[in-house]
């Protein structure tokens, strides 16, 4: 397995994780999940870039502009 295949799996590991933080009640955790999410889109959009999926560019595209916007919301929060 070539690292971009390997990516493909952090991609999806990071984002499950982003995911069970931003669940949480803590707000540092809820945080903390924005920020991942930032990472698992970057590492979308480069199997994205490796593979030729434009749609999966610009929805990660999207996505990280949601994430930054959360983030931003959770700063003003603490």
């Amino acid at each position: 397995m070539d690292m971009l295949s390997l990516m493909q799996w952090s991609a999806m590991v990071v984002t499950l994780a982003a995911s069970w933080l931003v669940a949480s009640r803590k707000t540092q955790r809820r945080s903390m999940g924005f920020w991942l999410f930032l990472l698992s889109n970057v590492l979308w959009a480069t199997w994205g870039w490796h593979t030729g999926s434009h749609a999966l560019i610009a929805l990660q595209i999207g996505l990280a502009a949601f994430s930054i916007r959360g983030a931003i919301k959770m700063g003003r929060a603490n």
